[in-house]
């Protein structure tokens, strides 16, 4: 048996890196840790988690075949917990950024249910700002 403790990371396929890293790091807080050249991939630390982005036309990225567009996705959306939750700042915050601030509503995340504010990256990944819970399970179907 597994026992899984939490994400390790987080991996992006993305057309434009240096814009979606200026998203990540300048708007939503996260730190650039390294860019690896020869896989066209930089490395942002999330808490005490990893986003990486991988440019698609890179030697990793070319990988994964077309890009992420209209047509399709690479994933639904990311959840990144945020501490201190103050949700008025955020939004003002995000704002201030020309970031548009989705639906803001209580969902059920790994420490139960909570308040959590959706958003847009530039590429067009849904992003999940995730408050404190309430440390109940999830609700019987």
């Amino acid at each position: 048996m597994l026992n899984i403790r939490h994400i390790d990371h987080v991996v992006l396929r993305v057309r434009d890196i240096e814009a979606m890293r200026r998203f990540y790091c300048e708007v939503l807080g996260a730190q650039h840790v390294a860019y690896r050249a020869q896989f066209g991939m930089s490395h942002l630390r999330v808490g005490s988690a990893m986003l990486d982005l991988v440019a698609v036309d890179g030697p990793l990225g070319k990988r994964g075949g077309a890009a992420p567009g209209s047509e399709g996705r690479n994933m639904d959306h990311l959840c990144f917990r945020v501490e201190p939750f103050d949700q008025d700042a955020i939004v003002a915050h995000l704002g201030k950024h020309g970031v548009r601030v989705g639906d803001i509503r209580p969902r059920f995340g790994a420490e139960g249910n909570g308040i959590s504010i959706y958003l847009t990256d530039p590429e067009g990944n849904t992003v999940e700002l995730k408050g404190p819970s309430d440390g109940k399970p999830a609700p019987p179907n």
